[in-house]
């Protein structure tokens, strides 16, 4: 049986680096543009309005993320299997690309639409970084897949500001709700054009396997999950690691979904300001992921990550008690430190609990773990939100009052999950990963 060369062994080159480097140049675009400056607040606000734009906002999220976590490990084994994890990321990517681009067609009222082309958007991200980030057990050892991660994550928060700053200047200057759609295709060619290094100039590594008689690569999959899932007694600390990603990591995404909201329902910030304040919060998020990059080869995974969670529960706090945009810059500000901290050393560890072998089977269930509370997250939220408001509306508030009391009842959700993950993070034992990982590493895959 032909062995999976996942190179920890062999040095990647600098274009090789830079090529991964680059694709996250290009989709964190997608985030920052989609679901942090413009599309969450102009679906929110514009298409739908009002508190129910929270709601139908979560339920959006919930849709996509629920879709991510059935097909992920699927995916993720046959791609370990198959050698496919580029051919995989140029699906996602294409069909996240495409579906970014027709978001230019939804304006006010078109609620369905603009809910499916979004859902289909983020399906396409979501699944799409599985595989991106499988690719990096190829390009770095586990001594330096801290810095390599971080590194990454860096430029990819700096191609989120470059992006912004394109669309920030037509916004001003035009204006309407047009060029808040056109940036939307902006943002697909933007990606689209960082994604083509990856494919020219970073080969996988990685060789396929040949399958067994009468086995196809389904069928294949659904045994390799199954030998997976039976065995995973075997990786105690990685479970305990998922649990309490799975609290932490909900936090984390309702602040990014819900940020921009945040802004405009809170703190009265027009379409200007929130993509002034996202690129604050990527310029900051670039400074985090290098700084934490460097803290997880320097004191370990599970010590940055602890520092991070507990750092963007504080800020969390604060937020529930901000009462000026000012406030909630600073606020934002020091928040993208913490994200990138949060999202980077998670990244970084899935990467050090991996068997040569596995590195997309093991990001694979990681992407299940990161999608099913991604969608928990937001849907409580979403709800929180709506219910809060109504209740504040029958107990005879404004719809105004109402819709920004139920914004700060949410706001505490957020807290509670950050609050509870960080508890749960206390009880992995790091010195036990590396042990796990080597008497776990399949022969075949030696």
């Amino acid at each position: 049986m032909a062995a999976i060369a996942e190179t920890a062994h062999r040095k990647s080159t600098r274009r090789e680096r830079w090529a991964w480097y680059i694709y996250d140049f290009g989709n964190s675009a997608y985030a920052s543009v989609v679901l942090l400056a413009v599309y969450s607040a102009y679906f929110q606000g514009q298409v739908v309005g009002g508190a129910e734009g929270s709601r139908l906002w979560g339920r959006s999220i919930a849709i996509a993320m629920i879709t991510v976590a059935i097909i992920a490990p699927i995916l993720g084994a046959i791609a370990d299997y198959s050698a496919f994890k580029k051919r995989f990321l140029f699906f996602f990517t294409t069909m996240s690309v495409i579906f970014t681009s027709l978001l230019f067609f939804v304006e006010k009222g078109d609620i369905v639409t603009g809910m499916l082309f979004f859902i289909l958007a983020e399906i396409g991200y979501r699944s799409a970084q599985v595989f991106y980030d499988g690719l990096l057990p190829e390009i770095a050892s586990h001594e330096e897949m801290g810095s390599v991660s971080g590194k990454g994550w860096a430029i990819g928060s700096a191609g989120g500001v470059v992006c912004l700053l394109i669309i920030l200047p037509l916004i001003v200057v035009i204006g309407g709700t047009f060029i808040v759609r056109l940036s939307l295709v902006i943002t697909a060619v933007f990606w689209a054009l960082s994604s083509i290094p990856i494919f020219l100039w970073l080969p996988e590594r990685a060789k396929a396997r040949k399958l067994g008689p009468g086995e196809n690569y389904l069928s294949m999959a659904f045994r390799q999950l199954r030998r997976t899932i039976s065995t995973a007694r075997q990786f105690k600390e990685f479970i305990k690691f998922m649990v309490a990603y799975l609290i932490f990591n909900d936090g984390v995404i309702m602040a990014l979904d819900f940020a921009a909201i945040m802004g405009a329902v809170l703190f009265g910030m027009e379409q200007q300001m929130l993509i002034v304040f996202v690129v604050i919060v990527n310029v900051t998020n670039v400074i985090g992921a290098y700084l934490f990059g460097v803290l997880v080869d320097r004191i370990g995974g599970k010590r940055s990550l602890m520092i991070s969670v507990v750092m963007m529960l504080a800020l969390v706090i604060a937020i529930f008690f901000a009462t000026s945009q000012t406030q909630f810059i600073i606020i934002g500000a020091l928040a993208g430190i913490a994200m990138a901290g949060i999202q980077s050393v998670a990244r970084t560890m899935v990467g050090l609990f991996s068997p040569r072998g596995q590195s997309a089977e093991f990001y694979g269930f990681f992407a299940v773990v990161g999608r099913t509370s991604s969608f928990i997250g937001p849907a409580v939220y979403g709800f929180l939100a709506a219910e809060a408001a109504i209740w504040y509306m029958n107990a005879g508030r404004d719809a105004v009052t109402a819709e920004q009391l139920g914004q700060r009842i949410a706001i505490l959700s957020i807290a509670a999950f950050l609050l509870v993950g960080v508890f749960l993070l206390q009880f992995v034992n790091e010195n036990r990963i590396k042990e796990e990982r080597d008497r776990n590493t399949r022969p075949e895959n030696l």
